[in-house]
């Protein structure tokens, strides 16, 4: 189980968007990364195809952020925090370690 699911709101730690909130998007579990709505974005110059119907002009692309650069809001205290994990009877639950509440 991660961290980080989709549609958590979570605190940029580092970069160029330090301190910034945002909701998550994507996550790749793979690379351990999420896009974030509206942070880190970067224009991407394209070219026009001549053959195809492709439009050329600079586009805003969002980039993913590596796990160790954002952290997790409560959504019960709304304080930014780790995570902890407890196991239950049947499954694996997300605990905030400030107020000790499930996420």
């Amino acid at each position: 189980m991660l961290k980080f699911k989709k549609e958590d709101t979570v605190k940029i730690t580092s970069g160029k968007d330090k301190s910034r909130e945002g909701k998550i998007e994507k996550i790749d579990q793979k690379n351990k990364t999420a896009i974030i709505a509206g942070i880190n974005i970067y224009k991407k110059h394209v070219k026009a195809a001549l053959t195809a119907d492709k439009k050329g002009g600079i586009f805003e692309i969002p980039r993913p952020l590596p796990f160790s650069k954002i952290a997790l809001i409560c959504p019960n205290c709304k304080k930014v925090t780790r995570v902890s994990f407890a196991i239950t009877k049947d499954k694996k639950e997300r605990i905030c370690i400030k107020c000790k509440k499930k996420i």
